[in-house]
């Protein structure tokens, strides 16, 4: 049995805006700094035996305070990154159903297959994660794997791991710096814990 700790990265200003962020390198805020330092102290006691992040630097600063509390490197993964939006990255949803009415609508119609330009696909995000899934796999059992990343390529993998259609997502939600736990075994994914922020109110 392998398990897995994922955990959503701490806010930024674009999360306070509601602001598309994909892959632009937006920071962590002051709040998120906060967040990202009480998940770490949450976890300080907990036996990990390998750290992911994203290296997106709102993941990536989230995961260097984790493993702050751990003698363990972080390997940098950007199969593990946000969706790209592509050019809506920095608009806000109301200002993309005010410029592009009819991209958005086709976005809600087919979630999988519509791209923002020069975005990519919910089939292509699921890809590459399903991608860094199998390496994890290659993995001794018996490890505990954190995973420092996105709301979306979280949700994805949450849905990979379930055997759900990646289409519902959406109905998986990750607060920032959640801790959600599953358990791995052969005959499929048991979640332990999902979208936990009790350590954000101690």
């Amino acid at each position: 049995m392998t398990q897995l700790f994922l955990v959503r990265h701490g806010e930024t200003d674009w999360n306070v805006t509601q602001r598309f962020q994909g892959q632009s390198d937006v920071p962590l805020n002051e709040n998120g700094h906060q967040q990202a330092a009480a998940i770490a102290q949450r976890l300080a006691a907990e036996q990990i035996h390998a750290i992911y992040a994203s290296d997106l630097s709102r993941a990536w600063d989230t995961a260097s305070a984790i493993a702050s509390h751990h003698e363990i490197d972080i390997a940098a993964e950007p199969r593990l990154r946000e969706g790209s939006f592509g050019q809506w990255e920095g608009a806000t949803y109301d200002e993309l159903q005010q410029r592009h009415p009819e991209a958005v609508k086709a976005w809600h119609e087919d979630l999988g297959s519509f791209a923002p330009p020069d975005g990519e696909t919910l089939h292509q995000l699921a890809a590459r994660v399903a991608s860094f899934y199998e390496h994890i796999q290659t993995k001794p059992q018996d490890e505990t794997v954190l995973l420092v990343a996105h709301g979306g390529s979280l949700q994805i993998l949450i849905c990979h791991l379930l055997e759900i259609p990646i289409e519902k997502f959406w109905q998986f939600n990750l607060a920032h710096c959640s801790l959600s736990k599953i358990s791995i075994y052969d005959e499929g994914a048991i979640i332990n814990l999902l979208n936990d922020t009790s350590h954000n109110f101690e």
